[in-house]
């Protein structure tokens, strides 16, 4: 774990789970046993930090998913944000790629394989163009549908 997100983590982890939080439990057991890397260091490179992409599979058989692991805070409705407060994101805290995690999900022990961590920005195509102008639109001589 990075030198700059071992007090944050610690910290959220230690309030949560004094509220109760189970996963916030299994982030604190998580925290006691990382070994702590300056942020500039090469070594952090391959391993599940806050803020990466992480491509990851799951024993049970889905395919591939990759996800974004943020803050809590930094949650949205984003289904590929995934909060390190999270069972998931807890699992992943630490792991590099070909590492497995088990952790608990829905009252059933999962594992977690990573396949990979990618630390830079994902190139994100959005599904509606914003704005086309006449230039942009394709000719088409086509009127459309018409009532009988």
């Amino acid at each position: 774990m990075t030198a700059s997100d071992y007090p944050r983590l610690e910290q959220l982890a230690r309030a949560a789970a004094q509220q109760g939080n189970i996963d916030a439990i299994f982030l604190m057991a998580e925290i006691n046993r990382a070994e702590i890397v300056r942020d500039e260091s090469k070594d952090v490179e391959p391993f599940v930090t806050v803020g990466p992409w992480v491509t990851y599979w799951m024993n049970w058989g889905i395919p591939r998913k990759t996800v974004h692991l943020v803050w809590p805070e930094d949650r949205s409705s984003d289904l590929a944000a995934v909060s390190v407060l999270s069972s998931l994101g807890a699992a992943l805290i630490g792991l590099r790629a070909g590492d497995q995690m088990p952790y608990r999900a829905g009252g059933s022990l999962t594992v977690v394989t990573i396949h990979s961590v990618e630390r830079s920005d994902r190139n994100v195509t959005p599904l509606i163009r914003a704005k086309a102008s006449a230039r942009d639109k394709p000719f088409d001589d086509d009127p459309g549908p018409t009532a009988a």
